[in-house]
């Protein structure tokens, strides 16, 4: 079975527990990247003009700077992302929208200051069409994963 971890992170935390997993796994990692990189003004959600806050409320696309050539050697792949108002940020979104996911197990783990999991599997499904399977958690930190 081949494991791929891909993972966004805006601020380091999901970077860091990504690189963890992967290496628990034996896993290929993947940094999910936007084409146009976002600066602390962009990622600064209290400020309602901010970017986040512009992509997720108007469901803009977010372009990611790489594809993955051999996408469809992987079993199983887990999805790394911080929490954006319940769900994966869109730059996530785009990137599970460029594969097809038919027959792979899907595990999204998120990273939060505060938020809960809620319905992050259910809105995750639609991008990743033909999934065996998807399962969504919070992670604070590696254990985290490795337990579950």
């Amino acid at each position: 079975m081949k494991t791929l971890v891909a993972y966004f992170s805006a601020q380091g935390t999901t970077e860091r527990i990504a690189k963890q997993l992967a290496e628990h796994l034996g896993a290929d990692l993947f940094e999910i990247r936007p084409l146009h990189p976002y600066t602390d003004a962009d990622l600064r959600y209290t400020n309602p003009l901010a970017r986040c806050n512009k992509e997720k409320f108007g469901k803009k696309e977010v372009p990611v700077a790489e594809k993955i050539e051999n996408f469809a050697d992987y079993d199983e792949v887990f999805i790394g992302f911080p929490i954006w108002y319940g769900a994966a940020p869109n730059v996530v979104n785009t990137f599970c929208k460029e594969y097809d996911w038919s027959g792979k197990k899907v595990y999204a783990f998120a990273t939060s200051g505060g938020s809960g999991i809620g319905r992050t599997a259910e809105k995750l499904k639609p991008y990743v069409k033909g999934a065996v399977s998807v399962a969504a958690d919070i992670v604070r930190n590696t254990d985290d994963l490795i337990r579950n």
